[in-house]
């Protein structure tokens, strides 16, 4: 079992929505992820983004960062 937390906040401040991302990237290291090495993985992240959904004329949002926790790294295959 696992004690998980999921977050979707809006903030109309750039400076709340960087403060909370530095307080998830500060817990990175002790955050795992769920048969990481299986089809059926979840995979923790963190992710900040440019959403323009409140606005007349909806447009996509705007990746700005996303870091996805990977503990088991792809190891290449030399051919």
């Amino acid at each position: 079992m696992k004690h998980r937390v999921r977050i979707d906040m809006s903030f109309d401040s750039e400076t709340d929505a960087k403060s909370l991302m530095d307080f998830a990237r500060g817990l990175i290291s002790k955050a795992e992820n769920i048969k990481e090495d299986k089809p059926e993985a979840e995979i923790s992240f963190c992710d900040y983004h440019l959403c323009f959904h409140d606005e007349q004329t909806n447009r996509p949002c705007e990746p700005i960062e996303k870091v996805e926790i990977r503990k088991i790294q792809a190891i290449p295959i030399e051919r």
